[in-house]
């Protein structure tokens, strides 16, 4: 009996030793991908302190909210690191001479889509700025984001008639002067949406003048895009042919009267589809399900609709969110190498607008790599998120820690659009982003921010 003790307790000693290896190993694993990742974003925002100050609108509206986004990230995961802590110091100074780039434009020149855009980022700024004790830059962020950026895109963009067919109302992507009505597409819908959403989002923390008319204005961006999903005949939300959904580029719906059939503004293409959209989208709907209550109570009292079940509405957001993360899953990442692309469609990579749609992967790598969001999609992306910022390293041009446009294998890209094209019915065979008459910094900039964007979600993965 006593012998067979000893050997029990032998057994258990062997297995207990066995356990803390594996776990010492694990965790010294662990630490050395901390530590890598760490190093690998001082590094890249030491480089985007270089070239973040290009003169484009909205590109530099939106490599600053990756930039903003990123560092977050960073401060969350490593609050005490000197260096980290320099970061937001030199953040703080970079938004003061962005504010005054953003008050050197006439703003009847500019584009819905750019208010979206530098909207989003003000928010972003004004709570970076709070935290950092600087409240005097942060109160002007949140002015340009609600009183400047909202209002305009309100105002100049919103089709506020109940007369366009087959769904009402929307969003046009004109300019502030009226010159251009533009076309009622995915980005700037999306962005009217979430500036909307998170605005109201916010007044539920900050005092906030008249909050309400952010959350209606996000109730009428949702009914907007629900219409257009409910009509599956026109493939706005396209299944592909495995599982999951991704949104196209605009709704389009080709019969007389229709208001939906312009392909200028700019040059459509059937089955054009953009990463950017599907991070800008799911953003709005997480957190329209976030408020979900605050919108039931809200519609009763103002007598908005009484047939509105919550129950129903919940189940319709949560069903979207996860139509849209497996159609990213199965449609956006290659099984190859488990990097997340851009659809490959010419519109989006070809000499008239690919300098702005080669941002796409990083905004959607900035919403779905957000806590918020990867509670809801129903798909794991870490794998994904961790091979696409290793692709990303490892292609830079180390001299300067430059990010490229281009991070992927030609071969695996072949590949990769030949699943797609199975998958979506269409797909353009295109492997390098028309960047050639992109201003040099300005290209710069916005490959840096694609990176910072990956560092942000490779580092919320930890």
């Amino acid at each position: 009996m006593k012998k067979k003790m000893n050997k029990l307790n032998i057994l258990f000693i062997v297995i207990l030793l066995g356990f803390l290896m594996f776990q010492s190993c694990s965790y010294n694993e662990s630490s050395i991908i901390e530590k890598e990742l760490k190093l690998r974003s001082i590094a890249a925002f030491n480089r985007f302190e270089e070239v973040w100050n290009f003169n484009d609108f909205w590109k530099r509206g939106n490599t600053f909210d990756a930039c903003l986004t990123f560092v977050e990230a960073a401060s969350n995961q490593w609050p005490n690191d000197p260096e980290i802590i320099s970061m937001q110091t030199k953040v703080n100074k970079m938004l003061e001479e962005n504010l005054d780039f953003f008050n050197s434009y006439d703003p009847g020149t500019l584009w819905a889509d750019d208010f979206g855009w530098w909207g989003l980022m003000g928010l972003n700024a004004y709570k970076h700025l709070k935290r950092n004790g600087q409240l005097e830059l942060a109160n002007k962020y949140l002015e340009l984001s609600t009183n400047l950026c909202w209002e305009y895109k309100k105002n100049t963009a919103y089709d506020i008639s109940n007369s366009a067919i087959p769904v009402p109302h929307g969003c046009r992507n004109g300019d502030a002067n009226g010159h251009s009505l533009g076309v009622k597409n995915t980005v700037t819908n999306s962005l009217l949406f979430l500036l909307s959403s998170r605005i109201y989002r916010l007044s539920q923390e900050e005092p906030i003048n008249e909050n309400e008319k952010y959350l209606d204005m996000a109730y009428r961006q949702w009914i907007w895009f629900d219409q257009w999903f409910n009509l599956e005949e026109y493939e706005y939300l396209k299944k592909t042919t495995s599982s999951g959904a991704l949104v196209q580029e605009r709704p389009m719906a080709f019969f007389e009267g229709s208001d939906y059939i312009n392909k200028e503004h700019p040059p459509w293409a059937e089955g054009w589809v953009w990463a950017g959209d599907q991070g800008l989208v799911v953003a709005a709907l997480t957190d329209m399900y976030l408020v979900r209550d605050q919108l039931s109570e809200w519609i009763f009292k103002n007598n908005i609709d009484a047939n509105f079940d919550n129950a129903v509405f919940e189940k319709r957001i949560l069903y979207l969110i996860k139509e849209i993360g497996k159609g990213i899953k199965t449609a956006l990442v290659s099984s190859e190498d488990l990097i997340i692309r851009e659809a490959p469609c010419l519109s989006s990579f070809g000499p008239v607008h690919g300098r702005d749609y080669v941002a796409g992967r990083g905004i959607m790598l900035r919403y779905i790599g957000s806590e918020e969001e990867k509670n809801l999609i129903g798909v794991d992306l870490n794998e994904n998120i961790k091979a696409t910022i290793e692709a990303i390293w490892q292609t830079r041009n180390k001299a300067n820690n430059q990010f490229q446009a281009e991070f992927t294998n030609k071969e695996i890209d072949k590949i990769y659009i030949e699943k797609f094209e199975k998958l979506w019915g269409l797909a353009d065979y295109v492997y390098e982003w028309d960047i050639k008459t992109m201003k040099e910094k300005n290209k710069f900039g916005v490959c840096q921010s694609i990176g910072l964007d990956a560092l942000g979600a490779a580092i919320k993965s930890l």
